[in-house]
């Protein structure tokens, strides 16, 4: 493999997280390849500009992407990292996910008290996601849900400022933060989490054949896969911005296991399912999520599709 004559540019957003995220993959491309040189490239994304409203009222996912995107198709960075939890799950073919790090914590941490029992009957919870949203009023159908945009550290101020009593945020970006000491962990079986949430991906052209050599040294598969996977069920849900689904795609044995459940808006609907399957028969996870649809409730399967 011929090494660049020149410092690669890794692009990434400008949050304190997505910065942290882009020095893993920096760090782990070096570490593969002591020879190379990287330029982190941080960009302020229109996601991060606009925190007065859900994203799916101002452009859905492609507000984190687009700025990337557009530096990618000038040539002037080389790749972007993306939490892919935030990437759109149709992506322009001449781009390509060519590389992902190995998976941190899938699990949201609770944060501003010891448990969701452990909040007062009307408590204020913070959050923009409808999954976390639908899934906190199908539990404790008294919350009271309000907006918290932002990044991470935003969110927290927000929180200390009495904005709100509580909310939730995912246990792996506040790892990357060194807020490991943050929040109470929720375990999967009560908070399914997003698709591909603690994933890290880097994204990079189709064409680029020797970046795209370069990646394929730090690519975790299991991790791959699994994302594949839940980004596949989200595609054959053809779900929004607004459609709260959680899913996760963990590696059994030669097989991999797949849950997932979709939810109306304040949790009343719900159909949950879970297929087991080799690991690279992406086809068994979009068969999941038209079985979703299949068994849910007509006003449920409404807003997917």
């Amino acid at each position: 493999m011929t090494m660049p004559d020149r410092p690669l540019r890794l692009g990434t957003r400008a949050s304190p997280l997505a910065v942290a995220q882009a020095e893993l993959v920096r760090d782990a491309l070096i570490a593969a390849h002591p020879s190379l040189a990287i330029d982190i490239v941080a960009l302020t994304a229109t996601g991060d500009r606009i925190l007065d409203r859900h994203l799916a009222d101002v452009g859905g996912k492609a507000l984190w992407t687009k700025e990337l995107d557009a530096r990618l198709d000038a040539g002037e960075i080389d790749f972007a990292v993306h939490s892919m939890k935030d990437v759109e799950t149709i992506r322009p073919p001449h781009f390509v996910i060519a590389a992902m790090l190995e998976r941190g914590d899938v699990r949201d941490r609770l944060v501003g008290a010891p448990s969701l029992d452990a909040l007062p009957q009307g408590a204020i919870f913070g959050t923009s996601a409808p999954r976390r949203t639908a899934q906190l009023l199908r539990l404790r159908p008294d919350l009271k849900i309000v907006l918290f945009r932002g990044n991470v550290q935003s969110r927290l101020r927000k929180l200390a400022e009495a904005e709100a009593d509580a909310t939730l945020l995912a246990a792996a970006g506040l790892d990357r933060l060194g807020l490991d000491d943050i929040g109470t962990a929720i375990e999967t079986d009560v908070l399914l989490p997003a698709p591909s949430q603690g994933a890290i991906g880097v994204e990079t052209l189709s064409t680029a054949q020797d970046v795209r050599a370069l990646l394929a040294s730090i690519d975790h598969r299991p991790t791959h896969q699994c994302v594949a996977a839940e980004r596949a069920l989200l595609a054959a849900l053809n779900a929004g911005c607004r459609s709260p689904v959680a899913a996760l795609a963990r590696m059994a044995g030669e097989e991999m296991l797949l849950i997932a459940e979709i939810l109306s808006e304040d949790g009343t609907l719900r159909a949950c399912g879970e297929r087991r399957f080799a690991a690279d028969d992406i086809d068994a996870a979009r068969d999941l999520g038209a079985e979703l649809l299949r068994d849910a409730d007509p006003a449920l399967r409404s807003l997917f599709g």
